[in-house]
């Protein structure tokens, strides 16, 4: 299979709140109130946590079949910590992002605890949200001007 694309694009409509749009989904991104926002929506690190979550389900599944076994009902726990003061810009001191990230899985499945090892270590390796948060992944960056030419 060639590479895939995803993108999202969209527009800010306050000082918080990001609406944007990706296939046929419009994904609404706020802050809390602490944060300066109206904690209507989730904030960006959030989705990046949903986001693990949500592929961890999806590799687990198509693992679990792989390896003949079925999972009946999957609980997935993910948090993570992080120290906001990089990015309120009252300290440069700590990274911006996450400190750390876990994740807790809970399936409930006849499999045995070896095929549990086995599946769990083959869904970490192939776990595209994973490889992302745990990688240097290149990033550029660009701004453009928007000039009213009247």
């Amino acid at each position: 299979m060639s590479n895939l694309q995803f993108s999202v694009s969209g527009v800010s409509t306050s000082e918080t709140k990001f609406i944007g749009n990706t296939r046929q989904f419009t994904l609404t991104v706020d802050e809390p109130e602490a944060l300066g926002g109206t904690d209507d929506y989730p904030n960006p690190v959030e989705y990046i946590l949903a986001g693990f979550a949500g592929c961890i389900n999806v590799v687990g599944h198509v693992v679990a079949k792989e390896l003949g076994f079925t999972i009946n009902n999957l609980k997935i726990e993910v948090n993570g910590e992080l120290n906001p003061n990089r990015f309120l810009g009252s300290s440069n001191v700590e990274r911006a992002g996450f400190k750390s990230i876990k994740l807790h899985l809970i399936p409930d499945t006849d499999a045995d605890i070896e095929t549990l090892t086995k599946w769990l270590q083959i869904v970490e390796d192939r776990c595209p949200v994973k490889d992302n948060l745990q990688n240097l992944t290149p990033i550029s960056i660009a701004v453009e001007k928007e000039y009213n030419i009247s």
